[in-house]
């Protein structure tokens, strides 16, 4: 199934801004970890500190006073004895996960650095966590006694102090997403930057496309397997086109080749009479078929470049088929030819003078490529939407490979095999055409020197 451009562009962008996030959340966690955590300690650190020597250098003040307003200006303070007695001030901690072995090192004259040895979960967790284990503890001496002092900064505090972190979360955020938006672009414009040169080559007469990505599967694939399909099929048309300026220059410089020839041979003065009458024949026969190519170019041309070229109308076709088996009935018996159909009555809407072309074509391509005494059988038959007439002859047949070039225009069989035949190469040309602006398909089968058959498909409605 095609995956829409739509969808693709879609799916990369929703993809940046995740990744983009994911990134960003990962660096800033890192920053977090290495850098502003143990700042963040430190400062407690250093806060806590002077707290403690503030107490111990004031022993006039009450501690329990002092600490009441240090949790008033935004942090949490939790104080321990020896006697393990505990007062809280300010908000309450989530959980009190402190051991005692913690709170003796405290006592003891030790500090407790829990803000940087809190477990390594992501930033958001590690820097809110509201637990004593997440917390700064230094020892104070109040009054002759031992306490252990344990701070960290309230959530509302914390949230001003997090404004660097998420600025620069921000910050990557939006770099990455630049960079990535980068990335991405270059790959959906890269197929089409591609198109543009192909077509530049194209334009330059270079037919030969083969860089396009054809194996998307999303409208650019599409769109370049169009296009390669498309210049593939132009450098047929000029090889083609070619081949077909060769062929009717040939064909019409041997025609002519031999009227100046025989004309020459009649200004002979020891050209006898008989000799005259046959060279003024030969004339004739060459004159009539260079008339009979230029008309059928001309046919040829106007169904290349006007379809509307095709008059439709509802007419009997076994009528006009059984018509045209009697205008050459004088040769059918002249050959011997065994001639053989089932015309079936049959109304359908075509272009009878097209058609007849077609019939035409046909039926003297089976005599003049047939054997003496050979036969032809014509076969009309019919379904509720199209019908079928086929041409079958006992000749010469045409080989496999021959019967692939067998439409093309100026295409002839071997030569020799039918040296005696003279053609234009452009009758088959001309039907295969015909046919196809009649909506229907031309087909052959044939074995070689066993015979061909020719198979007309076309709708009953036009």
């Amino acid at each position: 199934m095609m995956r829409s451009l739509y969808v693709k562009f879609a799916a990369v962008t929703i993809g940046i801004m995740f990744l983009s996030g994911v990134v960003a959340f990962l660096i800033s966690n890192t920053y977090y970890q290495h850098s502003l955590k143990p700042q963040n300690d430190e400062k407690n650190t250093k806060i806590a500190l002077e707290m403690a020597a503030f107490i111990e250098n004031n022993p006039e003040i009450t501690m329990s006073d002092y600490l009441s307003n240090m949790a008033d200006i935004g942090y949490q303070l939790y104080l321990v004895d020896n006697d393990g007695r505990e007062q809280l001030f300010g908000a309450e901690f989530r959980e009190n996960n402190l051991t005692d072995s913690d709170i003796q090192k405290v006592l003891d004259g030790e500090i407790f650095h829990g803000m940087v040895h809190f477990p390594r979960q992501t930033f958001v967790t590690g820097f809110f966590a509201n637990e004593l284990k997440n917390s700064i503890g230094v020892p104070v001496t109040y009054q002759n006694s031992d306490y252990a002092l344990f701070i960290r900064p309230d959530i509302k505090l914390l949230f001003n102090e997090m404004h660097l972190l998420f600025g620069v979360l921000f910050a990557l955020t939006i770099i990455l997403s630049i960079l990535f938006v980068l990335f991405s672009t270059n790959y959906l414009v890269k197929p089409i930057s591609r198109l543009s040169t192909a077509t530049k080559q194209l334009a330059k007469g270079k037919l030969q496309v083969n860089t396009l990505p054809t194996k998307r599967k999303d409208e650019l694939g599409e769109l370049s397997t169009s296009f390669s399909q498309m210049a593939k099929q132009i450098e047929k048309n000029d090889r083609l086109r070619k081949e077909f300026v060769s062929n009717i220059s040939h064909d019409i410089q041997s025609p002519l080749s031999n009227i100046k020839g025989y004309t020459n041979l009649l200004n002979d003065k020891e050209t006898s009479e008989e000799e005259k009458k046959q060279y003024t024949s030969i004339i004739n026969e060459e004159i009539s078929r260079l008339s009979i190519m230029t008309d059928q170019l001309l046919l040829l041309s106007s169904l290349d470049q006007d379809q509307h070229i095709v008059k439709k109308k509802r007419f009997n076709i076994s009528s006009q088929l059984k018509d045209l088996l009697t205008s050459y009935h004088w040769l059918i018996q002249e050959k011997e030819i065994m001639l053989s159909y089932t015309l079936p009555d049959l109304e359908i809407d075509a272009d009878p003078s097209l058609l007849n072309t077609v019939w035409d074509n046909l039926l003297s391509n089976a005599l003049k490529y047939n054997h003496p005494a050979g036969s032809i059988d014509i076969q009309l038959t019919y379904t509720e939407g199209h019908c079928s007439i086929s041409f079958t002859d006992t000749g010469i047949g045409i080989s496999k490979e021959e019967t692939e070039r067998i439409f093309d225009r100026f295409y002839r069989a071997d030569a020799s095999r039918t040296r005696s035949v003279k053609g234009t190469g452009l009758g088959l040309s001309i039907v295969a055409t015909i046919v196809e602006l009649h909506g229907g398909t031309i087909s052959v089968q044939s074995d070689n020197m066993a015979g061909t058959t020719f198979i007309v498909k076309l709708p009953l409605r036009g």
